[in-house]
């Protein structure tokens, strides 16, 4: 007979699982973090394990997700979408690995492992080769039909171009959005005074279920497949990684760490290197997926609840945690705007240890009700600075304090302001030594002028030893000067005045972005740059032109006018053309011509002498050329400069072109043939 008392406890941990499902998948608005509702929902599934008479239809650990938002029209999944359970460490592990062992009656088995990409499941059907519907998991058995969205992403294939395609096929695939995308999407809504996104997860959920495909196609969201879903009128398989060549082959993009794993220790060692490695990817993972690859296996294991028993996965420390806010400071940035920030008790988050914490502005300090004394909830996540998502109001003891925006500047004094129509306080004083500080890191930043070795340390120095009173002053620096920054040395000086140089090819759109005009982010600056072709036409024209702009309108359209009516800002632009930094927008390939490099997928590893390693990728992406981080069999050239690292290693062991600097500078001039000797 159960206990009643364990009976009493499962129904309290599933009142608790159903609230919480209820704030994190409909309200967008979770309380607690994964590794908490990690832990309850493993203590039920303990309490049912050892009380399997109380197990009913409802419970949490008996269902896939949630129900369907409202919105869309409900689609029946063909086969359900089931999700995965978790393990968290090599124990838990083997102890699911050695259940396999013994259902399977110590028959050999390969495992197929996988990267767990954070993001949205979909499944994608197909007749006769072109996309008829697209739907997510919903809850597993029905999920939300949002077709017109999924066919705003170009990696998705409208129509399968293959001698031999099935007259009915479904795939499934886990969409995201990029992180490079993600920061310079919430890069714009600081800049235009809006509350930045929590994390690329939600904002690829929140875009794809838009009720505007247009506004979905604006954000650059990308699909890795990961399994063969009914297929009719198609080849048969025996094996899960077959299926993903097969899809492959049929146009579909899958993940590239995909690997065969022989052994448990192959496991291990794949989901140590991911691991240690996942920063470096350009979006987020939260473990791996470990998979028999065997599909009669996979029938014969079938599932329990709601896994399967021939997957699991096994997560990377949770990427948020809970900890407590001691204080609350402020710094300034680059268009004046003072910009809260957290003081935490240290706290291990996701490998890293965190002890300060992004708080937007004051209005969403107040909104999230956040106060000095909060145990709070902090989010770290891929290369997403740690921000603070809400505090936890159950553990108040009521010594809490209310943060309030400072009246004057913490770095000049000023008076600060707020404008009606904005978020933000701003320090108004343009000579605030902080905001030029902030204005120079920020050009020599990737984004803008992509110039290595320009740290923050060595900017404030420049800024401090005054061999700089502008950014146009960059490009003046000399040698001599360099040297007298503490610990310069000469090859570093001659680093950096390599680099430098190499910026002023950079994009116009980058460049522009780079001025810091308030507002201006990066998408707004190539809107600008493709209606108005160069800078002089963009500081001469009306606030009414610029309004007139489509995604610019009349708050962005005052700020740009504004911006160019201060005569330093244009003393600085010229002091930039007179540099020979780009300031029209190039000639594009269709007007050159087709690109030489279309279709061509490069790595760039090592120091080039001639640019920056960020230089080559976009001279590559300008003619049309594809980039990657990692040497893979798709990769056709590896660009090779001084100390190239492991690459190296892997473009000979996979056969991959090599190219060293001339060859690759003959490539791009047109005096190297592709794939020549």
């Amino acid at each position: 007979m159960p206990d009643n008392s364990n009976e009493h406890i499962i129904e309290q941990l599933r009142a608790k699982l159903d609230y919480h499902n209820h704030r994190y998948y409909i309200l967008n608005d979770p309380v607690i973090s994964d590794s908490e509702y990690d832990s309850i929902f493993r203590e039920l599934m303990n309490l049912e394990t050892a009380n399997p008479k109380l197990i009913t239809p409802e419970s949490p650990t008996q269902r896939v997700g949630t129900r369907v938002i409202s919105g869309f029209a409900e689609v029946e999944h063909q086969q359900p979408m089931l999700s995965l359970g978790n393990v968290f460490n090599k124990e838990e592990l083997k102890s699911w690995f050695y259940r396999i062992e013994q259902t399977l009656e110590g028959n050999r088995f390969r495992l197929a492992s996988e990267l767990k990409i954070d993001g949205l499941a979909v499944a994608l059907h197909y007749e006769n080769g072109t996309l008829v519907r697209g739907a997510t998991r919903g809850d597993g058995i029905r999920g939300e039909d949002v077709t017109s969205n999924l066919r705003t992403i170009k990696s998705i294939p409208l129509v399968i171009r293959h001698h031999s395609v099935p007259s009915r096929l479904e795939v499934r695939g886990e969409v995201y959005l990029p992180k490079s995308a993600f920061a310079k999407i919430n890069a714009s809504r600081i800049d235009e005074g809006e509350t930045p996104y929590a994390n690329p997860r939600n904002t690829a959920a929140g875009s794809l279920r838009q009720l505007d495909p247009k506004i979905t196609s604006t954000r650059p969201l990308g699909i890795f497949v990961y399994a063969l879903g009914n297929i009719e009128n198609g080849p048969s398989f025996d094996s899960h990684l077959d299926t993903l060549d097969y899809l492959e082959s049929l146009g579909f993009r899958i993940n590239p760490a995909n690997s065969a794993c022989e052994t448990l220790a192959d496991v291990e060692e794949y989901y140590k290197s991911w691991m240690e490695t996942r920063e470096s990817l350009d979006y987020d993972v939260d473990g791996v997926v470990i998979k028999v690859d065997s599909l009669a296996y996979q029938r014969h294991l079938g599932t329990v609840g709601r896994d399967p028993r021939w997957a699991i996965a096994y997560k990377f420390p949770s990427a948020q945690e809970i900890t407590r806010l001691r204080d609350i400071k402020v710094n300034v940035g680059r268009t004046g705007s003072l910009n809260p920030y957290a003081i935490l008790d240290p706290i291990e988050i996701a490998g890293a240890t965190v002890k300060l914490a992004t708080l937007h502005n004051a209005d969403d300090i107040r909104r999230k009700d956040i106060r000095i004394g909060d145990w709070v909830v902090v989010e770290r996540a891929g290369d997403v600075i740690p921000q603070v998502l809400k505090p936890v109001v159950e553990r108040r003891n009521g010594q809490e304090i209310s943060f309030r925006m400072p009246e004057t500047c913490p770095i000049c004094d000023a008076k600060t302001m707020q404008p009606e129509d904005e978020a933000a306080t701003y320090c108004p004083n343009r000579t605030c030594p902080a905001q030029f500080v902030r204005l120079f890191i920020h050009f020599v930043s990737r984004s803008a002028m992509d110039i290595e070795g320009m740290g923050e340390k060595l900017v404030a120095n420049l800024v401090a030893s005054k061999l700089v009173s502008g950014i146009s002053d960059l490009y003046a620096l000399t040698k001599e000067k360099l040297l007298k920054v503490d610990r310069m040395g000469d090859k570093s000086a001659e680093n950096i005045l390599t680099n430098i140089q190499g910026s002023k090819s950079r994009p116009f759109t980058n460049v522009l972005y780079g001025l810091g005009i308030r507002h201006v982010g990066y998408e707004t600056a190539d809107v600008l740059v493709k209606s108005f072709s160069n800078i002089a036409n963009i500081a001469l024209a009306s606030e009414e032109q610029l309004a007139s702009t489509p995604g610019i309108g009349p708050k962005i359209a005052q700020s740009i006018r504004a911006h160019f009516n201060d005569g330093d800002n244009l003393t600085t632009v010229e002091k930039l053309r007179l540099a020979g930094v780009e300031l029209e927008e190039a000639s594009t390939p269709s007007e050159i011509g087709a690109p030489i490099l279309a279709g061509m997928q490069f790595v760039v590893t090592g120091r080039l002498d001639s640019m920056s390693r960020s230089e080559a990728e976009g001279r590559i992406k300008t003619m049309g050329g594809k980039t990657g981080s990692r040497v893979t069999k798709k990769t056709n050239y590896l660009v090779v400069g001084e100390d190239p690292g492991s690459k190296l290693d892997d473009g000979k062991k996979l056969g991959v072109e090599i190219l060293d600097e001339d060859d690759f500078l003959q490539l791009l001039s047109g005096e190297k043939d592709l794939a020549s000797d």
